[in-house]
């Protein structure tokens, strides 16, 4: 027979041995829970340009062209036009850069390779129409000074203004 104390020593070690046990699997169960994970993606779009330098002119036809950069978040619709220019008087149609003569160097700026179709800044019947990739995508303005223009001799330029809108 086992002396009454040694007793309580042993059934208080089970019982601490039960304790143990016990939250030893309480440690082992799991919980979960969940979160939500938002961001909203921002419309946005850019444009840059180059400059247009037709060089020496001498009475002769000139073409040259430029290229514009236009980046657009993905799907995103636009349409780039080009102003006048900063020559009293110009359209559109007719663009002039001022220099020496008062009269100006006359140009014109189109949208295709063969120069048949004038580039304005009215949506959408004569400014190019994208779709942006979020990607920059090169647009190219063809340029023409026509020949047969007598004008002073002397540095000719024109400012003009680029606008993207989606």
């Amino acid at each position: 027979m086992m002396h009454p104390s040694r007793a309580r020593v042993l059934l208080a070690g089970m019982g601490l041995g039960a304790s143990i046990f016990s939250f030893s699997l309480a440690r082992a169960a799991t919980t979960t829970a969940t979160f939500t994970v938002t961001a909203s993606v921002q419309t946005a779009c850019a444009v840059s340009a180059n400059n247009l330098n037709f060089g020496a002119y001498a009475g002769q036809q000139i073409d040259n062209t430029v290229t514009l950069l236009a980046t657009c978040s993905v799907t995103v619709p636009y349409d780039i036009g080009l102003n006048q220019g900063t020559f009293t008087g110009a359209t559109v149609t007719t663009r002039r850069m001022a220099g020496t003569d008062p009269a100006g160097l006359g140009y014109s700026l189109f949208q295709d390779t063969g120069r048949t179709t004038n580039w304005g800044n009215t949506v959408p019947t004569d400014t190019v129409h994208g779709v942006g990739t979020g990607f920059a995508q090169t647009v190219t303005v063809f340029g023409r000074i026509p020949g047969g223009q007598n004008v002073s001799p002397g540095s000719y330029s024109d400012t003009i203004t680029v606008t993207l809108n989606f």
